[in-house]
């Protein structure tokens, strides 16, 4: 069981968070280019390999929301590259935290190793779209 549910902007922060009410857990927003521009408080971030589009993101959060001992589940609408998801679990464990998981409503994953290691749960398999 979660106790903090993770979720990317803009569409995983919309299912991140109905997850995490639903679960009763804490929710944290994942944002691309955010950081110490944005308030005073400590940041972690780290850089995305390319994804569908071939573009690299720069996603983060305030360190403080996820504590060391903290339980992470990632929500998100779609998985294709796995990209978001894996550097989610870098940022959870630079907090000390441990990675459970990553859920999604759609898994497009186009390396089915990445679907085992994260792990990875969805509602639907692109091929049933």
């Amino acid at each position: 069981m979660p106790t903090v549910v993770l979720g990317p902007v803009s569409r995983g922060s919309l299912v991140g968070a109905l997850t995490a009410a639903a679960v009763g857990v804490g929710f944290v927003e994942m944002r691309k280019a955010a950081g110490s521009a944005v308030d005073s408080d400590r940041w972690v971030s780290r850089t995305t390999a390319p994804d569908y589009q071939d573009r690299q993101q720069v996603f983060g959060f305030r360190r403080r929301l996820v504590r060391p001992g903290d339980r992470v589940l990632m929500v998100d609408d779609w998985a294709d590259t796995g990209a978001t998801a894996v550097v989610a679990r870098a940022l959870v464990d630079d907090c000390g935290a441990r990675w459970i998981g990553a859920a999604c409503i759609v898994d497009g994953m186009m390396d089915p190793r990445l679907r085992h290691e994260l792990p990875l749960r969805a509602l639907l398999d692109v091929r049933q779209l």
